[in-house]
């Protein structure tokens, strides 16, 4: 059975040409203090066409909401980031997807993929390593955004979630 909208809700991503100026940004707009930042270059399928991706992240948890800020590095298929930024080369850090998390086992992730109706197509997936699994829903005509949906090995996600600093609102 497909799940309500974004349930269970897990991340807020931007896509900026900057990261650090982005963190600086999220800093003292957001009293964020501070990100994990790492790179990412993995085997990624956009629209069928296959090829590398290179992506610079920054994650932060604020509550339970992880924030994240990408800045593309390959060319190609990151047009999926890049076409949303100001082409005049001006900073701004645009609004990009939402991510819903899958729990449970590899199967419950298989079963959520295989559920998603017609008019929410997989556009994006990439092979980001064991334990990890995530593709794009290209949602923009029905909510005007992308989709992530991801699922987590246990031992991938303690691994993932003791490196992401976690602040709370209260």
């Amino acid at each position: 059975m497909l799940q309500p909208g974004f349930a269970p809700f897990h991340q807020l991503a931007w896509v900026t040409p900057d990261l650090e100026r982005s963190m600086e940004q999220f800093r003292t707009s957001y009293a964020v203090p501070s990100f994990h930042v790492l790179e990412a270059s993995f085997p990624a399928t956009i629209g069928g066409e296959v090829g590398p991706m290179e992506l610079r992240l920054a994650l932060a948890y604020v509550d339970d909401v992880q924030l994240e800020l990408i800045q593309p590095i390959s060319k190609g298929l990151s047009r999926i980031y890049t076409d949303v930024l100001p082409k005049d080369g001006s900073h701004r850090n645009v609004f990009h997807h939402v991510c819903v998390k899958v729990k449970g086992t590899l199967e419950d992730w298989d079963a959520h993929i295989a559920s998603l109706p017609p008019e929410r197509p997989v556009y994006y997936s990439g092979d980001s390593g064991p334990g990890i699994r995530f593709v794009y829903t290209d949602e923009r005509d029905l909510c005007g955004i992308y989709v992530e949906h991801v699922w987590f090995s246990p031992e991938a996600e303690a691994m993932i979630e003791s490196l992401i600093p976690r602040y709370h609102s209260r």
